[in-house]
């Protein structure tokens, strides 16, 4: 029976999903207007507590503003997540800082990187608006699906220090500065992403203790998983075929 609600348009949804991934490498051509404002306007409709709706945007197309911001990420942002690396065992840590030594990916993180996106779109979030919690990925992942639909590339980046991107763009100090994405053509051949499988991860009524991984299976997970994502970075920051991440 048909229910009211249903677009049927969830195959179109799940295509999307499963072959969206994070572009690194983004073609400097200028996009369309309208595209922006389509990714725009999904974000808009981004879930919040009590509808509080807390997102606010800025998109940055000047080529110094978005030199700026990556400047501030460099010095900032990325040596705050070298130190939180650090932290973490070797071949534990993030792919990108595993190869710290290396003069090709050093260069290419010294770069300039993702300011040469064509647009910048800036995620801030206004806590004031009560019951609304203020959390980037929820309105980005809507934002980089969007993208998705519209042949085009994004990046996800984290802002862990705020004060000194705020100071770039004048944001006032109560909002927070949630994200930065890049979007763009993507400068990579596509390909599919690659997850566990459900039955690994969905439990029915109760938890099924058979699934559970222990510590040490839990380790060797993720040394598994962090030697296949190492070369795929590699790959990608000193020019090999391969120039994405799922």
């Amino acid at each position: 029976m048909d229910h009211p609600n249903f677009f049927g348009d969830y195959d179109t949804l799940l295509e999307l999903v499963r072959n969206r991934i994070s572009v690194r490498k983004l073609k400097p051509d200028p996009i369309p207007d309208e595209y922006v404002d389509k990714i725009l306007e999904i974000g808009r409709w981004a879930m919040s507590g009590a509808n509080g709706q807390p997102w606010e945007f800025v998109v940055v197309k000047d080529p110094k503003i978005k030199a700026e911001l990556f400047r501030v990420y460099v010095e900032e942002n990325v040596d705050f997540i070298y130190w939180m690396e650090q932290q973490r065992d070797l071949k534990l840590r993030h792919p990108a800082y595993q190869m710290t030594q290396d003069a090709a990916v050093e260069k290419q993180r010294r770069g300039q990187g993702w300011s040469q996106a064509p647009v910048l779109i800036v995620i801030l979030g206004d806590g004031r608006r009560q019951w609304a919690t203020v959390q980037g990925a929820n309105t980005a992942m809507m934002m980089h699906l969007a993208a998705a639909s519209l042949g085009l590339g994004s990046q996800h980046n984290t802002i862990h220090i705020e004060e000194p991107f705020k100071k770039v763009l004048g944001v006032p100090p109560l909002l927070t500065f949630n994200l930065i994405m890049p979007i763009g053509y993507p400068d990579v051949p596509a390909k599919p992403g690659v997850r566990r499988p459900l039955d690994d991860m969905v439990h029915r009524e109760t938890y099924d203790m058979s699934k559970y991984m222990s510590n040490e299976e839990a380790l060797r997970y993720l040394y598994t998983l962090r030697e296949k994502t190492v070369p795929v970075y590699r790959n990608s920051y000193i020019g090999g075929a391969d120039k994405a991440e799922s």
